[in-house]
């Protein structure tokens, strides 16, 4: 029986994907509207996302295949949906992430704030998740968190070292065996004292071993704790970093491309720059209040201690060493290279292009030069498209061999040389290895889903048995989506969770409340999906990472 069990569970994705669908099958045959046929997608793809039967990204397949057979959609405009504007623009925001990756321009800024805020433990702390947060803003949670756990660990363990150092355990071992070195014979007439002196000392020895045995295990106690602390803080602060820029995490884009979807009137309310805007107080109000939270629990109420203010040799040694590993660190990144210049350029071009490309108290220069009829034609992903192709332009090095003089080059214009060709900034081999293809293939399901839900009717019938609701307040409306979400994305992944729920939604506050209250409640529901896995460590990449780490370190 046992071994049965074992075999079954072994191979429980296999049953679940042959029996999920035929026991679900009866909906669409008891009730052959197209209603039931488009709820029957969802439920199934709903429960294939929840208990990961398949990859995400193959469950997000589902429509090209299952909307056509039930005469929901054709396959022709089922297709379409899976690469829209938000896909483009989720590409070319991971194609400048991985641009900064490869050349380790996140590195050297994470390096060089860490050595501006100091190492005391608390500012230690809070420079790890600003670091994080900020890395997170522009390159994937799972990719700034790998990047900063073996940083926090060398600094870590380095502290840890100088604290065995500089520790009263270390003082005494290092006067114990002075006392062995002696070499000397004492006196006949000292013979006596000295014994005594031996035995005295031998005693003290013994208490103070006990004694001792005691402060390290308290040492070692209060450094694992600060460990956990620190670990903690990185991942937290990746996941609250996301929700800052709308292509900071994968949920934001889905929001974007379902709002445009449902709401095509909606005068582009949301894009990067007014998500900035919106989002960024937010996560930096929860990242000051993670930070307050994580140094209670694991440093502790002695916040003058925390600061570093007053303290002994010891901790002033401990402090010293661990800023000394960050600048050996920082030293070995070597001056910047021309490639990280580019980069930083281009970065920083990207962003001001998107701040001021419809800013919406002013005109922007989308509005003003790219425009017809008052409709702008450029959007978010034409800038990044655009600077990602320059990156595949630029090339990553100054071309030194034009500037060699003629006459050294004349006596080899005849020879077989070859001219060494500079590689770019960005190579299609480099993006291919490190772009997330099943996101874009995640997204393009959820339009899927939000198409097929408006063609089929479904939207609208969902709407209409939702709206006693409207007699419920906007706030405690809004409460209760953000816990049902929250505590349905403890079993599922944040996109999937985002890409599920948005539809059923819209079509709730689209029956209930206004255009205006629908786009405000529906950018509060995003931030739900994109920081609540704070609660769980298995469930987001960033917790992953972590407790690998945790786990290989026995932290």
């Amino acid at each position: 029986m046992t071994t049965v069990w074992k075999v079954i569970v072994a191979h429980r994705n296999y049953l679940i994907a042959f029996l999920v669908p035929f026991l679900l099958l009866p909906l669409p045959l008891l009730v052959p509207t197209k209603e039931a046929k488009c709820g029957y997608v969802i439920i199934l793809m709903a429960l294939f996302w929840c208990m990961e039967v398949l990859p995400l990204g193959v469950t997000a397949l589902f429509p090209v295949v299952l909307f056509p057979l039930m005469n929901i959609m054709d396959s022709t405009s089922v297709c379409r949906e899976y690469l829209k504007d938000t896909n483009m623009l989720f590409i070319g925001g991971m194609m400048v992430a991985i641009a900064v990756e490869h050349w380790n321009l996140h590195k050297r800024i994470a390096l060089r704030v860490l050595l501006i805020i100091g190492v005391r433990p608390a500012l230690l702390i809070m420079g790890f998740m600003s670091v994080t947060a900020f890395l997170s803003m522009w390159i994937s949670n799972t990719a700034s968190t790998a990047m900063m756990i073996p940083i926090a660990q060398a600094v870590l363990k380095q502290l840890h070292k100088s604290e065995e150092e500089t520790s009263p355990v270390g003082h005494v071992a290092e006067s114990i065996n002075k006392a062995f070195e002696l070499q000397e014979v004492p006196d006949k007439s000292d013979a006596s004292q000295e014994t005594q002196k031996q035995d005295n000392r031998h005693v003290l020895t013994v208490e103070e071993e006990e004694k001792l045995k005691d402060v390290k295990q308290l040492e070692e106690e209060k450094h694992l704790t600060f460990c956990k602390g620190m670990s903690l803080s990185v991942c937290y602060a990746a996941s609250i970093g996301g929700i800052a820029t709308l292509t900071g995490t994968s949920p934001n884009l889905v929001m974007k491309g379902q709002m445009d979807q449902l709401f095509p009137t909606n005068d582009n309310v949301v894009n990067f720059a007014s998500w900035f805007m919106f989002a960024f107080p937010t996560a930096l109000l929860l990242l000051a209040l993670s930070w307050i939270w994580l140094q209670i629990m694991f440093l502790g109420f002695d916040f003058r201690k925390n600061f570093g203010c007053g303290g002994n040799a010891s901790m002033k040694a401990k402090q010293k060493m661990a800023y000394k590993i960050i600048k050996d660190e920082h030293k070995k990144l070597g001056p910047m290279r021309f490639a990280e210049i580019a980069v930083t350029v281009l970065f920083f071009l990207l962003v001001v292009l998107w701040f001021t490309r419809d800013p919406g108290f002013i005109p922007g220069w989308a509005t003003n030069v790219f425009s017809k009829n008052g409709e702008s034609y450029v959007t978010d992903a034409t800038v990044v498209i655009f600077i990602s192709l320059l990156m595949f332009l630029i090339p990553s090095e100054i071309p030194t061999y034009l500037c060699h003089n003629r006459a050294q080059q004349a006596p080899q214009q005849d020879s077989t040389r070859q001219i060494p060709v500079l590689p770019a900034l960005l190579d299609w081999k480099t993006v291919n290895q490190k772009m997330p293809w099943n996101i874009v293939i995640l997204l393009g399901g959820g339009f899927a889903l939000a198409k097929g839900s408006e063609e089929s009717g479904l939207s609208e019938w969902l709407g209409n048995k939702l709206t006693p609701l409207q007699n419920i307040s906007s706030p405690a409306i809004v409460l209760l989506l953000c816990l049902l979400v929250a505590t349905f994305t403890e079993c599922t992944s944040n996109v999937a969770t985002t890409t599920l729920f948005l539809p059923i939604l819209a079509s709730m506050v689209s029956a209930t409340f206004s255009d205006c209250f629908c786009r405000k409640s529906k950018r509060t529901f995003n931030h739900v999906p994109s920081t609540n896995q704070l609660l769980k460590n298995s469930n987001s990449q960033p917790q992953a990472c972590v407790l690998d780490h945790v786990i290989r370190f026995r932290i």
